[in-house]
């Protein structure tokens, strides 16, 4: 790219070029199912039947939260197509070209914890599924510090490595994964959908289980206390991708493309698994007697070697699909934006694998209040804000123009105060503090916090992105109003 500054670019943060830019809505539409069904997805609705909800209840509130998120989703990856620039360089027209570390960064930090989560997920389906073939395998004390057993590690360290190779390929290998992936992990959804109905004879009391919401139930009354921190952990689930979705909108055809693959691809497969999770869950309360919401055991209990087999390829499937799309493009690209010359996508993808060891991600998903409550809502306070600032800029202060070049200069129209600007580091700072004193009662770092912090950590997401971008809005017209 010529007038480009050698610091700020390499063959990973250059644009695509048009011939790489040849996704279509159906490969768009591929890598949102590859995302979605995986295992967090179709346990997703569980924490918020375990919360007191209906089936329905919890349904429609998976799905809400992904058409909201949709909404930020279509327009940070318009930039991303318009432009073929991943998420780190997008961040360098509001941040600043160094200030783009800081949100490229953060939303690592988080994709590293989602890939040891997956990983975990992987890992245990495994052990989960080699118990039914050997059962002394599911034995062992844990082992200190780490609060799990041997077998539990190496069964997690072995996924661990089967997803190491698989990104060694580089990026495009992602899409082949994904566009294979999806309609084998549709028809699989659909095939467990069917034994459980026919096992069961019908899906069983759950989905006849009143709302405990309801007039005289446990919980009458306190619903929106539950619906409203809910929907917040809905949108926070995808509040991740919502930000680096440029770096896979760079390489679609057109906007048509990118909006169209996200809108079929993202809330109807969230919401059709979501209710895959559940209806298969009530079945189970007739076939074995017990809610098992974890398809995990559940896959293991349904017996036979001809079952585990295929139970574990397409777990390892759909975790894969999920894992490396979602959580190891971001940090890639965030580790590659910081180092350009020293780092690559293979080396970048195997210190975000590294990452996702040390963060103990059994530890993160220990209980579906602290998964839903600490993880997704936490995690939300922070992505917000970027978002806030970075569609604020995009479109209402830029009007979805850029000065391409000048996004790879070091001396060019972005680099504001030494590489960082003020206005939108202020609008982060000040959007994510509301919500401190919230996360920190959440977490249990605290007893207790002021009662409108608690409710201002309910909005979480919603919070944080209103602030930073209206904030960051009027401090931008400030600075260019100075003569």
């Amino acid at each position: 790219m010529k007038g480009a500054d050698p610091g700020l670019i390499n063959e990973d943060l250059r644009p695509a070029t048009q011939a790489e830019r040849h996704w279509s809505v159906l490969n768009m539409a591929s890598l949102w199912v590859g995302m979605v069904v995986c295992v967090p997805t179709y346990m997703l609705a569980a924490g918020l039947i375990e919360q007191g909800m209906s089936w329905s209840q919890a349904v429609l509130t998976v799905m809400l939260g992904n058409v909201i998120v949709l909404v930020p989703m279509i327009l940070n990856g318009h930039p991303g197509t318009k432009y073929g620039v991943p998420f780190p360089v997008m961040a360098r027209a509001s941040f600043g070209i160094h200030g783009a570390h800081i949100p490229s960064l953060l939303r690592a930090l988080v994709a590293c914890g989602w890939f040891g989560i997956q990983t975990w997920i992987g890992g245990s389906a495994i052990y989960q599924l080699l118990g039914v073939l050997s059962p002394d395998i599911l034995t062992g004390a844990p082992l200190s510090l780490l609060g799990i057993n041997l077998a539990q590690l190496l069964c997690f360290l072995l996924f661990w490595a089967v997803q190491v190779a698989v990104l060694w390929k580089g990026v495009e290998s992602i899409r082949i994964l994904e566009t294979w992936a999806a309609p084998f992990l549709i028809l699989m959804g659909l095939a467990l959908l069917g034994w459980a109905y026919v096992a069961a004879g019908g899906f069983g009391p759950m989905l006849s289980t009143p709302s405990q919401f309801a007039p005289g139930g446990p919980k009458d009354g306190q619903f929106w206390s539950v619906f409203f921190p809910s929907l917040t952990a809905m949108v926070g689930f995808w509040a991740t991708l919502s930000l680096n979705i440029p770096d896979f909108t760079r390489y679609a055809k057109s906007q048509r493309d990118q909006i169209l693959g996200q809108a079929i691809g993202l809330p109807t497969t969230m919401t059709l698994f979501a209710f895959i999770g559940v209806a298969v869950t009530s079945a189970t309360t007739v076939i074995f007697g017990e809610a098992i919401w974890d398809p995990t055991v559940l896959l293991g209990k349904m017996g036979g070697g001809f079952t585990v087999g295929i139970s574990l390829f397409a777990l390892t499937i759909a975790t894969l699909s999920t894992n490396i799309a979602a959580n190891v493009v971001s940090p890639a690209n965030a580790l590659i934006n910081a180092f350009p010359q020293s780092m690559s996508f293979r080396k970048a993808g195997l210190i975000t694998a590294g990452l996702g060891i040390v963060m103990m991600p059994w530890k993160l998903i220990e209980s579906t209040g602290g998964y839903i409550f600490t993880w997704l809502i936490g995690y939300s306070a922070l992505l917000g804000p970027i978002g806030g600032i970075l569609i604020a800029d995009y479109f209402l202060l830029r009007r979805t123009n850029y000065d391409a070049l000048g996004l790879y200069q070091a001396q060019g129209p972005y680099r504001y105060v030494g590489g960082f600007n003020p206005a939108a580091l202020v609008a982060l700072v000040v959007a994510v503090l509301p919500n401190v004193p919230g996360f920190l009662k959440a977490a249990g770092f605290v007893d207790s916090v002021p009662a409108i912090f608690e409710q201002l950590y309910t909005y979480a997401w919603f919070v944080g992105f209103g602030i930073a971008g209206v904030l960051y809005l009027g401090l931008s017209m400030l600075m260019r109003s100075k003569p």
